[in-house]
């Protein structure tokens, strides 16, 4: 894949993750984005959940795997690089397909009382993805430090992964906190600004590799 199919790729799943967010949010009444998770949109008894998993959550994880996968050839020649790309990749990437896949039960189950298989696999995939997706990000940004022209995308992955990892905390420290949505959208947003500082970089970068 050529740099400018890699960027589209990063921005479309972008735009396919944050579109089937806004609209599972406007699909049911009174729904808080402050105080409800985004899985609360696509769990198994609402009416659109479905169609939001199979057009824009799967195809997003899709997206961003494939982003992650082909995107690093455009970096430089770093273990360090290559471990953040591929942890990006297969953690939010491949998790969100998981996720998507295997949605919660119905409000998600927030007291985890008799819950189902789906909903077990949906909360330990989720688990999984913001534990290691802002360690990858971070990997990434130490990965970058010693390369010449990338020192702002080095510095802007490190603030990006730390501050997600920030807000992963505050998600988790308190699971009866009216602000769970809110702190869930800042860890997504974060990443997804991640996905795009990247889809930029490599839009600049020449066909035949890293800039």
């Amino acid at each position: 894949m050529n740099n400018k199919t890699i960027y589209l790729i990063g921005v479309i799943g972008v735009i396919l993750f944050v579109s089937s967010c806004f609209i599972g949010g406007l699909l049911i009444d009174n729904y808080s984005i402050t105080s409800q998770y985004i899985s609360e949109t696509y769990a198994v008894d609402t009416e659109y959940g479905l169609w939001l998993r199979i057009l824009g959550y799967i195809p997003s994880g899709v997206l961003f795997t494939l982003f992650c996968f082909f995107g690093i050839k455009y970096f430089p020649s770093s273990r360090l690089i290559k471990m953040g790309f591929l942890g990006v990749g297969i953690f939010y990437g491949i998790g969100t397909i998981i996720v998507s896949i295997f949605p919660c039960d119905s409000g998600c189950s927030p007291e985890y009382i008799n819950p189902s298989i789906s909903q077990v696999i949906h909360n330990l995939s989720a688990l999984v993805i913001y534990t290691f997706v802002p360690i990858s990000i971070v990997i990434t940004g130490i990965g970058l430090r010693k390369f010449l022209n990338y020192e702002v995308l080095s510095f802007t992955s490190v603030i990006l992964g730390i501050l997600s990892a920030v807000f992963v905390f505050l998600l988790f420290s308190n699971l009866k906190s009216e602000f769970l949505g809110l702190y869930q959208r800042i860890i997504e947003l974060l990443i997804l600004i991640w996905i795009l500082v990247c889809a930029l970089k490599i839009k600049k970068a020449g066909n035949n590799g890293h800039n």
